[in-house]
């Protein structure tokens, strides 16, 4: 406790120090120093758990993150035994989406429709790491990495599938209407129902604890972080002024998430298909612009996931840059999406899973896929990676401003709607977990959303390392109770499934056109 309470203490007085940052240049070393003395803190006391959470294995003179892994498999493992569901039953996740199996006068439970779920979910999912993450898997692993990106999305459809659909089944309605669900809840009710309650609570207060941190680094830090970032990249707006940018963003954040999850989905509904097509649009008019490259950057992705000449690994270092990309751009099997698709107004807990199947393939395979092919067009990663030079956003930045400087603004533009509608969903996610182990209730709410958006500002304001990649482990270590629960309960998921086909072949559930 002693040392938490240093932690904070020292958050708050970089947090002070950097509010007058612009009053005297000995005001920014104060924060500098506060900042690494924080970051330190996190170094000495949880660097072990971030070495254990991302522990990788050499294969073939690259390293192979043992996490990854264990969400590839589970992936596989899900796709066969719910025969191939996310190529089988897409059409049917398309239709519910557009409402052909909602009745208008149904009065059912939730919080809000289908494509709200999906816009919340998306918006946790499609972010930085579509802009940033696909830049430094190609930076390492080459333009093979696409391939190998694409196919670790279309796998983890099936593990969205299965904890989305026990999200719905397992959740809690509160008096009020409103919905509390996520792996916290099908952990401990769905063992419970096993006779393993016991195990199934430890899985959920792990998994809770897990969320929370998750939410207050990966989801909020580092978004505000890189947002200022950008702003300072794109329009010159002094580093020392992320203070400002964080004031901003928290409350921008705040009078969203005080809504709770229908003002959350209200935003998410229109921002999430806009960032969409600003980002999708970009790298449209760069792949036409440059339309005659198009055939031979898809040859360099097909060869380069086999041969990878002239980087890191060959074949093994893209297959491993490729896979790393995809499970860490869209979650598949972490369970943060579970918590958003249990809000959905529905009775039928497999139709959410349906829908949450396209997930990955937006995230993943369209807007993963689109950046992977603005760069590998660009040719700023063909020389074999060093550890220097371009990589990771700068490298994406650069790819698209090699078509029109004009893409550097709308860039920012990109990642500062990426970075607000993530933090928003995040906040919801930690809620929730929050929620869980304290009680439900206005207090436990605000006192909540109140240093999430605490959080914003620091982010925003200092630059953390330690800090983001202890956040990082811990929204990964996630995945870790989640799946051991998937393992155990995914022939609900199954029965689930063929209950609902059965009734919609047999006209007991009707189309609505």
């Amino acid at each position: 406790m002693k040392k938490i309470q240093q932690l904070l203490a020292l958050m708050m007085l970089a947090f002070s120090a950097n509010t007058f940052a612009a009053e005297g240049s000995g005001f920014s070393g104060v924060v500098a120093s506060l900042s690494s003395a924080v970051d330190g803190f996190f170094n000495d006391y949880t660097g072990w758990f971030v070495s254990l959470i991302f522990k990788s294995v050499p294969i073939g003179g690259a390293n192979f993150p043992i996490i990854v892994a264990w969400l590839l498999l589970a992936a596989t493992i899900f796709t066969v035994y719910f025969g191939f569901v996310q190529f089988t039953r897409v059409g049917m996740s398309i239709d519910i989406v557009r409402g052909k199996y909602t009745d208008p006068n149904s009065k059912d439970d939730g919080e809000v429709s289908h494509f709200q779920a999906l816009t919340t979910a998306l918006s946790g999912t499609v972010g930085l790491g579509n802009i940033a993450g696909v830049g430094a898997a190609l930076a390492i692993g080459g333009p093979g990495a696409t391939f190998w990106m694409i196919l670790c999305g279309l796998l983890g459809m099936a593990s969205k599938f299965c904890e989305c659909t026990l999200g719905v089944k397992y959740r809690t309605i509160l008096p009020s209407g409103a919905v509390s669900g996520g792996p916290m809840y099908y952990l401990s009710r769905g063992f419970a129902e096993k006779g393993m309650g016991g195990l199934g609570k430890a899985l959920a207060v792990g998994f809770a604890l897990m969320c929370i941190l998750g939410s207050f680094g990966g989801g909020n830090m580092f978004q505000a972080n890189q947002a200022h970032a950008m702003l300072t990249y794109a329009f010159d707006v002094p580093s020392e002024y992320g203070v400002i940018t964080g004031v901003v963003m928290a409350a921008l954040v705040f009078s969203v998430i005080v809504g709770g999850m229908p003002s959350i989905a209200s935003v998410t509904e229109k921002i999430v298909p806009w960032m969409a097509v600003l980002y999708v649009g970009m790298a449209l008019v760069v792949i036409v612009a440059n339309f005659e490259q198009i055939g031979a950057a898809f040859t360099a992705i097909f060869d380069g996931a086999f041969t990878g000449a002239g980087v890191v690994g060959g074949f093994i270092g893209a297959l491993i840059q490729g896979l790393k990309r995809a499970t860490f751009s869209n979650e598949a099997g972490v369970g943060s999406a579970a918590i958003a698709h249990s809000a959905v107004k529905t009775k039928e807990p497999v139709t959410e899973g349906l829908v949450s199947l396209l997930e990955p393939f937006i995230d993943t395979v369209v807007i993963c896929t689109m950046t992977a092919l603005v760069i590998t067009i660009a040719g700023l990663n063909s020389a074999p990676f060093d550890g220097a030079g371009l990589t990771g956003v700068t490298l994406t930045a650069a790819s698209f401003t090699e078509t029109a400087e004009i893409f550097k603004y709308l860039l920012a533009l990109a990642v500062i709607m990426f970075a607000f509608s993530t933090m928003i969903s995040w906040s919801y996610y930690g809620l929730k977990a929050w929620t869980y182990l304290f009680g439900e209730g206005v207090t436990a709410e605000l006192t909540f959303k109140i240093i999430f958006c605490f959080f914003v500002i620091v982010g925003a304001t200092i630059q953390f390392g330690a800090v983001i990649d202890f956040s990082d482990a811990a929204i990964f270590a996630m995945s870790i109770f989640n799946i051991i629960g998937l393992y155990f309960l995914m022939p609900v998921v199954k029965q689930e499934l063929a209950s609902f086909v059965a009734r919609v072949y047999s006209g007991e559930i009707k189309r609505f056109d």
